[in-house]
């Protein structure tokens, strides 16, 4: 007799993210976690307790709204386990200047995860990365608080311009020193100041499998492309602003990211792009949480049409 078939299995629905691995979303969230200690003990080191002010609001609020509109508003159980609303208050701080308010800290966290991803049904349905939706809101609303750059190190709250800021002028000094650039010892957000931290990060990050190459490998593509035909030294770009941490942590997302190979390097070269032209010719020094969020939202149509022929069906004949 044949085998009796059955029904012993459930089939599960769930938003994204989707990997194909034995690892859950919280396990997921804590080594992009782990691969920020660099990079927020370099922000500490450099900027004091200023920087974990900062980390610590952004930290707090996102981790209050989340549970205030899970548990009270939507009467659901809390889902602070999957850690992914404290990593969204990390990589929001990372974003800011550690001299910024911790009032329009807290307002930008609560856009982050009120407006930018519960409004949108919690993690896995929204469209855009929640902590750049905070940046850029904060940016547009308190654009002077959000551009005041603190000087490493200065006791007497010291400002001074970015890297960015000086070669968008065409200051003849703009060129720090490469070896405070990769260190971190230059002005700019808490995240984007050191360029061997983030890459460190990236390196864990390739190495448990968490992301893969080609999104950020695609990015520094792009904006190298642009940056040789317009005449600007590439590598200097690719280790100033957020370059590096758009590019490893921030457009790496699992939900707000395309899902395969060719749909990834095109993203990737069209955040690049986008990211030098602001650079270049914007109004905006600097251009990456505006490219990310851009491509965001072109996201689903990557994955409609660049995915693999296999699953493509054939186009009907009339």
């Amino acid at each position: 007799m044949p085998p009796t078939l059955t029904m012993d299995k459930k089939m599960i629905f769930s938003p994204a993210p989707h990997v194909h691995r034995r690892r859950t979303t919280g396990h997921a969230m804590l080594h992009v976690l782990i691969a920020l200690v660099p990079a927020v003990a370099c922000a500490i080191f450099y900027f004091g307790w200023h920087a974990a002010a900062v980390m610590a609001v952004a930290v707090a609020a996102c981790l209050a709204t989340e549970w205030l509109i899970t548990t009270r508003l939507l009467k659901q159980k809390s889902h602070l386990a999957d850690c992914s609303a404290l990593l969204t208050g990390v990589l929001l701080a990372l974003n800011l200047p550690a001299s910024l308010p911790l009032w329009m800290v807290a307002v930008g966290a609560i856009v982050a995860i009120g407006i930018a991803k519960m409004a949108f049904g919690g993690l896995g349905c929204n469209i855009f990365n929640p902590a750049l939706v905070g940046r850029v809101f904060l940016l547009i609303s308190f654009p002077v608080a959000m551009t005041t750059w603190p000087l490493p190190g200065a006791p007497d709250g010291a400002t001074g311009a970015t890297f960015l800021t000086l070669a968008k002028n065409g200051s003849p000094e703009f060129a720090y020193n490469v070896g405070d650039m990769l260190a971190g010892n230059i002005p700019g957000s808490m995240g984007e100041v050191s360029a061997l931290a983030l890459i460190a990060g990236g390196i864990y990050l390739l190495a448990m499998k968490v992301i893969r190459i080609w999104i950020p490998l695609s990015i520094i593509a792009g904006l190298t492309a642009v940056d040789l035909l317009a005449g600007f030294p590439p590598g200097l770009d690719i280790i100033s602003g957020g370059l590096l941490l758009g590019a490893i942590f921030m457009a790496t997302d699992y939900v707000t990211s395309p899902m395969t190979t060719r749909a990834m390097i095109a993203y990737g070269l069209a955040i690049g792009i986008i990211t030098a032209v602001i650079r270049r010719w914007g109004a905006y020094p600097e251009g990456m949480s505006f490219a990310i969020l851009i491509m965001n939202g072109v996201t689903p149509l990557l994955d409609r049409y660049l995915r693999p022929r296999r699953l493509a069906p054939k186009p009907a004949r009339t």
